[in-house]
């Protein structure tokens, strides 16, 4: 049986048509010119006020009352015309999918199988609107006493950081600050927690598992003052070795760092068990979040950790943006990681006299970028009105599809359990006789976007036997049927080799 995707049955050229296309989709239709009255209405107040309308089309609300509306209607009709290949692709989805533009591009003269969301998830219009509506009418640098323009950016700026503390449940703004990413995050608690806290003789705890990101500024930082790096191993299925744990921790243990979710092996470690048995020992806790909050909700306050990172990009959000959220105790027991202004104040020659900011704020020195955290907002308000519970359910779903469809690829290795449970729907695989660099070329050529190569865990992927392997990472506007076109390219390929 052959397998396709469902995708619009015509390309996107413009803004006007993009606009008929949401049009029509709203309508519950199919083709961008049957909306009838409806499409010209709009086309009239496009005209009149094309901004207005651009704001109200890729609002997020408006994408879950017309998901709600076409589940409805079409979901019968829907489930019983779909084929038998695994979950259908239901109007919430499709509508769902048209929200990123990017999903409807050709790659190589194939339509665009995008499978690389642990890397970098794709943005939807709401967030691509949110960045270019400050550019167009908010752009300043910020200041909350200064001309318009600087207070309405000092307010997106801070508005956004408000809107993080509450999809974390941090006690307030001030334990959130405003990094490049989930790498400048961690890299700021090494230098900067890190500098004024290790010291000759103190030991880190990390996991094998780590990201790269994760790994060496901690590597660096124990090389500044002589500790100790000590490592958590994994089982041969890359679950966390629990049971070292206690036997690595000791009065000299100051850290333990380790990530959520992992990013090769997508399984979901136990934050909360970690955290209490560190902090019997007398231990501070670091979690890259950058694998788990695009997936489901964290609260930090309910894990108990000291530290959390993660990244904009990761969640639907623009590059270049992250957070570190930390106690405010902590915070303020650090020094300033960067120096600069905005973060110093009553400036004068004699340093004793400075003043450095409070909390977060102590943390963020020179001209901010605040179309990132704006856009991070806009990305918060689009997962959050999906339901991040739905979200997590189907993608629950999809992770069992995908592990199931996956054993029908002989010689395919899937890294870390087969089992659907404690994990995100991120696979990790080798496929025999080829080499993993070299598969992702070849899927690339069908129009497949995956990752390949060390996957910048390489001490994981050495304890697993393997210098590389070859990553597909699926995301809330991922498709089964996708991931069956990928286990046919990977017949094939097998195939192929035989």
């Amino acid at each position: 049986m052959r397998l396709q995707i469902y995708r619009n049955p015509f390309r996107i050229e413009d803004w006007r048509n993009r606009e008929a296309v949401l049009v029509s989709r709203i309508a519950g239709r199919r083709e961008p010119g049957s909306a009838g009255k409806v499409s010209r209405r709009i086309g009239e107040a496009m005209g009149t006020d094309r901004r207005d309308f651009l704001r109200k089309i890729s609002r997020a609300s408006a994408l879950a009352a017309a998901a709600s509306v076409l589940e409805r209607n079409r979901c019968v009709a829907l489930s019983q015309s779909s084929h038998s290949i695994g979950m259908p692709t239901t109007p919430a989805l499709e509508y769902l999918r048209a929200q990123f533009p990017v999903l409807g591009e050709r790659v190589n003269d194939h339509p665009l199988v995008y499978l690389d969301s642990a890397a970098t998830t794709q943005r939807p219009r709401a967030v691509i609107d949110a960045l270019a509506n400050f550019y167009l009418h908010d752009n300043a640098n910020p200041g909350k006493s200064l001309h318009t323009l600087a207070r309405r950016s000092s307010a997106l700026y801070e508005k956004a950081r408000g809107t993080v503390a509450r999809f974390l449940n941090a006690r307030g703004p001030e334990e959130v600050v405003w990094t490049r990413g989930t790498t400048e995050a961690l890299n700021l608690v090494a230098s900067s927690w890190g500098g004024a806290n290790l010291h000759a003789g103190d030991e880190i705890v990390l996991t094998v598992s780590e990201h790269y990101s994760a790994l060496v500024p901690w590597q660096i930082a124990a090389r500044r003052a002589n500790a100790r790096v000590r490592i958590l191993d994994v089982e041969d299925d890359g679950r966390l070795r629990l049971d070292q744990l206690d036997t690595l921790l000791s009065e000299r243990t100051k850290l333990v760092a380790f990530p959520h979710v992992s990013n090769v092996l997508g399984l979901i470690n136990p934050v909360k068990e970690i955290c209490d048995r560190a902090h019997r020992a007398g231990a501070l806790v670091v979690v890259d979040g950058a694998q788990s909050i695009p997936h489901f909700s964290v609260d930090v306050q309910q894990l108990g950790c000291d530290f959390f990172a993660f990244s904009a990009h990761k969640m639907l959000g623009p590059m270049g943006t992250g957070v570190l959220w930390a106690r405010r105790e902590i915070l303020e027991g650090m020094p300033p990681y960067q120096a600069g202004s905005n973060m110093a104040h009553d400036v004068d020659l004699e340093s004793k006299s400075t003043h450095f900011a409070e909390g977060a704020w102590k943390f963020e020195a020179g001209t901010p970028n605040v179309p990132g955290p704006v856009g991070l907002a806009a990305a918060i308000e689009f997962l959050e009105s999906l339901g991040r519970k739905d979200l997590w359910n189907r993608e629950q779903e999809l992770t069992r599809h995908a592990l199931s469809a996956f054993r029908e690829v002989k010689g395919l290795r899937i890294l870390g359990p087969t089992e659907p449970d404690n994990r995100i729907s991120v696979f990790s695989f080798v496929l025999e006789k080829s080499d993993a660099l070299d598969l992702v070329k070849a899927l690339d050529a069908m129009g497949f976007a995956l990752r390949g190569g060390d996957l910048a865990s390489h001490p994981l992927l050495k304890r697993m036997g393997l210098t590389e392997a070859v990553r597909a990472s699926c995301y809330a506007y991922t498709t089964a049927e996708e991931v069956d076109l990928l286990v046919a390219a990977l017949q094939r390929e097998r195939r192929g080799h035989s």
